[in-house]
């Protein structure tokens, strides 16, 4: 049983051999206490002094010739356990190595099978999954690592061919070389498409808040007097600033495009989208900038009514005043009425000045094609209608009142 040269032809036989050599050991170790106690038994009658049933000197060679037949008995058995445990170690290694081939295939067909998603958020998925089998990647890579330990620890004792445990060990780590490699490439591939789907959901936000914001940008309502004109100018003012913060979006879109992977960037409709987006960027502020214009120019029709009013009320004032007045024969009468002409001349020359303000607006919402032009030269030729009404009045009465004065200058005179 000893000298038997059979190690076991995989890690369960060879299990199954240790087992049975442990009971074979435990059976030499109570072989070896009897042994012990028959040589020290048998010793004693080399020993006897007198009468001696054998020869001393031959039990003494019996006594050696069992103690070196069971120290032969035990050599083997450590020979022999030595060898079972260096086979075990051989078919641990090989069934590890198995274990580990398995494993390398599986991974292949998993990898052979994936793909990389067809929108953002199956992507961000798989590649959380990609994450997880890296991840069993690494534990794996350890254990095989001290798998290769062990197979150079075999190779070190030279107690088996070489031939079969260097072949398994460079298959393996080619297969293994081959998975990291496809691992890697699935991994790119997936950072690829993610890069993708990300500017494609970027991109597609841009064109939501763009068309979004053509919308505002367009809107045909004006305000209906000063107060709403401004506060319709404020909030456009604020939306032009976005558009502004949004412009260095749009142009980083091609250099964007350009870190895309070869598969993504070159295609059709990508490269339309990011034409589209452009062009309506484009649109976008092109419209807001002519709101810009529109509502200054609505601001500027409203404070001109309001102008426009505010000298019509002084012209309905004046008008009446100076229509209702008689002009007075009385000379001290007549010097009150001068005074009363000359505060008047000061405030035409103010009203004058704003009815001119009046006027230089209306040229310029003429001049630049104002959908309100007709209306706004309507009020415009009303007041100055008015003012040279105004005006004819007050030199007509100036004209009585002078009149007035030479007759009362000739009467004290005489």
């Amino acid at each position: 049983l000893l000298v038997s040269k059979d190690l076991g032809k995989h890690l369960l036989e060879v299990e199954d051999l240790l087992q049975k050599h442990g009971l074979l050991e435990a059976d030499i170790s109570a072989q070896t206490e009897r042994v012990q106690a028959l040589n020290a038994a048998a010793l004693k009658f080399s020993e006897l002094e007198g009468y001696q049933p054998c020869d001393p000197q031959i039990i003494c060679n019996r006594v050696n010739h069992v103690q070196t037949c069971l120290e032969e008995l035990e050599e083997l058995a450590a020979k022999r356990r030595k060898e079972l445990e260096d086979s075990r170690q051989l078919w641990t290694f090989f069934q590890e190595m198995e274990e580990a081939e398995a494993w390398i295939r599986e991974k292949e067909k998993i990898l052979a099978a994936k793909t990389c998603g067809r929108d953002l958020s199956s992507v961000m998925t798989l590649t959380n999954k990609h994450k997880t089998m890296l991840g069993e990647l690494g534990n794996r890579r350890a254990l095989l690592h001290q798998t290769m330990k062990k197979g150079e620890k075999i190779l070190a004792k030279k107690s088996f061919s070489s031939v079969g445990i260097q072949e398994k060990m460079r298959e393996v780590c080619l297969r293994w070389k081959k998975l990291e490699e496809v691992t890697g490439l699935h991994q790119q591939r997936l950072e690829d498409a993610l890069n993708f789907f990300q500017f494609s959901a970027e991109t597609d936000d841009l064109v939501a808040w763009l068309q979004d914001t053509y919308r505002i940008v367009s809107s045909d309502d004006f305000g209906h007097d000063d107060y709403s004109s401004q506060a319709l100018l404020r909030k456009h003012r604020a939306v032009v600033d976005e558009v502004e913060k949004h412009r260095a979006a749009v142009l980083s879109l091609r250099k964007q495009l350009a870190l895309l992977a070869p598969d993504h960037r070159q295609g059709v409709d990508i490269q339309i989208r990011v034409v589209e987006v452009e062009q309506l960027y484009g649109e976008v502020a092109e419209v807001a900038v002519l709101r810009t214009q529109w509502l200054q120019d609505a601001l500027a029709v409203y404070r001109m009514f309001s102008e426009v009013h505010a000298c019509e009320v002084w012209v309905d004032e004046k008008e009446q005043w100076l229509e209702k007045m008689e002009v007075p024969e009385e000379l001290d009468e007549v010097e009150v009425v001068q005074h009363r002409f000359e505060s008047l001349d000061q405030e035409m020359n103010s009203v004058m000045g704003r009815i001119l303000d009046v006027n230089q607006v209306v040229q310029q919402l003429v001049d630049g094609g104002h959908p309100s032009s007709d209306e706004v030269r309507s009020c415009q030729d009303h007041l100055n209608s008015r003012w040279n009404r105004v005006v004819e009045l007050v030199e007509n009465k100036k004209s009585q009142l002078s009149s007035v004065l030479k007759i009362q200058n000739f009467l004290l005179e005489c």
